[in-house]
């Protein structure tokens, strides 16, 4: 089975969060917040006004069928529904899941392969029609046919028969695992235990669409909202995106979105660095005006930080995602554990990071996993190499590896210019290990070839830089792509660079995927994530931090765990 990381199959740069372009993904660290600072954001939120969203990637496949999100997405959200949602909270509290459409986050069966869930009374359609849990079981049908594809894979694995289903074009008889035994009752029928059933019931695709009202490919130019806005303009694919109130929304039936402005503005196609000055000039317009896609670099939070109102208005978001250097253990001499040790112990994080653009925008990481509750976080640094590496230790265990006089290694990177698996990342990398005697010959691929590379099990080289981000903020989207041997992926992208096929580590994750119990289960991937560090099969070297400018007019800054970025279903301009 293959669950990718929505960052990882989108190639997401820093910018990118699980809730950019096309829908991103999907969510850690400390609960910061420094858009609150000297009163920025601050003050009652009012209704009325029109907040513009300035992006450099266009909001594309606005069809909930074809967006990859996590949480519904950000601007998704605003028009697309679903049974369930993230809460709109500050920090870690925003990392929970919640009902949206649904009554609750959903009832499973006694071993979680059942999942019923029970709509909310009153919903409505843009149009005033009633939704109803047939809308949602098609709204998930035709996210399986082929000419709507883009969406998150998860479905098509968990459902019993989704594996070879085609969607309603082709299969009227729909898929028979969802079952609809009224207008407010929906059943789910999984093909094996999936406690985390209610975060993949965030996603796009189980936003309702109405049968009659499907236009196929061309739904995305007006997609039938059910939520507190609808689509009334979507020039050159996303490029240019209009939304205005829906009337039949109702914020009786939705605790967690405010839909404070009358019009959002989405223009994308921006170059980021006209972003962040136009956000910084706030003028006109642009004075309500934030980005779900464009972070600060290192030299614009330099001039920031000595404007006091400046940095006022700057939001700060952690969202699970850790960039790591990764071994392939099939290659000479990452066959070698003490090889692999010896390189973990070497690695100076602080120069890392200040390739990463510095520590306001990266924080180091010794752990696979994120560090924030959610995922199951659980502290441990297996080989502790200090702030700048212990060479001494690496060395040591280089001449019992056979390797007394050092050696030599290549180190794969992307010739793209996103300060994480770019050459500035692989530079220090290369200095690091060079202070213990290992010499490394830098290897820059561009961006595509790099990840045909770093993706194949055929041609994978054996040391290369890598990052994973999480479709929701839960250990099992984070490690089970990764470790679980058999989403090992032969002639397509695979994602466990280690190519670890452990029976131990698999069979505990299918015993944790059980739990309904997401504290008891977030415990466990925490144990398991320090299980597997102990083999060295990585190096964990930071997760990334997210620095946003937004208008001067713009309140009510809401940034989860979940997202990493201003969420605008709670911003007002007024």
């Amino acid at each position: 089975m293959r669950q990718p990381s929505v960052i990882s199959r989108r190639v997401a740069a820093a910018a990118v969060s699980l809730v950019v372009a096309a829908g991103a993904a999907a969510c850690a660290g400390p609960q910061d917040n420094d858009a609150k600072a000297d009163g920025a954001g601050k003050g009652k939120p009012q209704k009325g006004g029109t907040l513009s969203v300035l992006n450099t990637e266009a909001q594309s496949d606005f069809d909930p069928a074809r967006l990859y999100t996590s949480g519904g997405g950000n601007v998704p959200s605003l028009v697309f529904r679903t049974l369930t949602t993230r809460d709109r909270e500050n920090g870690a509290a925003g990392t929970k899941v919640v009902p949206d459409l649904a009554t609750d986050t959903g009832r499973p069966n006694a071993d979680a392969t059942e999942w019923t869930y029970t709509l909310k009374e009153g919903l409505k359609f843009e149009d005033g029609s009633p939704i109803t849990t047939a809308d949602i079981k098609y709204g998930i049908e035709r996210s399986f046919a082929a000419e709507l594809s883009g969406g998150a894979p998860y479905l098509r694995d968990w459902l019993i028969g989704g594996a070879d289903y085609e969607g309603p074009y082709k299969d009227k008889k729909g898929l028979a695992s969802i079952e609809t035994p009224d207008a407010r009752t929906i059943v789910f029928k999984l093909n094996k235990p999936e406690g985390d059933f209610p975060f993949v019931a965030t996603q796009t695709q189980f936003a309702p669409v109405p049968r009659a009202k499907d236009t196929g490919a061309r739904y995305e130019e007006h997609p039938v909202s059910s939520g507190p806005y609808k689509v009334v303009k979507n020039e050159g694919d996303g490029q240019h995106l209009v939304l205005e109130r829906n009337p039949h929304w109702s914020e009786k039936t939705d605790e967690e979105r405010h839909a404070y402005p009358d019009t959002i503005d989405v223009k994308a196609g921006l170059d980021a660095a006209v972003i962040n000055q136009r956000l910084s000039t706030s003028s006109g317009a642009d004075a309500a005006a934030v980005t779900t896609d464009t972070n600060l670099g290192p030299a614009e939070l330099a001039q920031v930080g000595s404007d006091k109102a400046l940095a006022a208005r700057v939001g700060t978001g952690h969202f699970g995602y850790t960039n790591y250097l990764a071994f392939n253990p099939k290659v000479k001499p990452f066959d070698n554990p003490e090889v692999r040790q010896a390189i973990s112990y070497a690695i100076n994080r602080t120069s890392v990071i200040n390739a990463a653009g510095g520590s306001a925008l990266a924080e180091p990481a010794t752990t696979f996993l994120p560090d924030q509750p959610a995922f199951g976080y659980t502290p441990y640094d297996h080989f502790p190499a200090g702030k700048t590496g212990n060479p001494a230790k690496a060395k040591e265990l280089l001449k019992e590896a056979g390797y007394a006089n050092g050696l030599t290694i290549s180190l794969t990177h992307s010739t793209a210019q996103n300060r994480e698996t770019s050459p500035e990342v692989a530079t220090a990398v290369q200095e690091s290990l060079k202070q213990a005697g290992i010499t490394v010959k830098l290897q820059g691929l561009e961006p595509n070839a790099f990840n045909e590379a770093r993706w194949s099990v055929k041609d994978s080289p054996g040391f290369f830089l890598s990052r994973w981000g999480a479709d929701w903020p839960s250990g099992g989207p984070f490690l089970a792509p990764i470790f679980d041997g058999r989403q090992i992926v032969k002639d397509g992208s695979n994602f466990n660079h280690a190519q670890l096929d452990d029976p131990s580590v698999n069979k505990e994750i299918d015993e944790i995927n059980k739990l309904t119990d997401l504290s008891a289960a977030a415990k466990r991937w925490g144990a398991l994530d320090k299980k597997i560090g102990e083999q060295a099969l990585d190096v964990p070297l930071f997760h990334p931090v997210y620095k946003r400018l937004y208008g001067k007019d713009v309140r009510n800054i809401v940034i989860s765990d979940w997202t990493g970025v201003l969420d605008i279903s709670q911003v007002a301009v007024k």
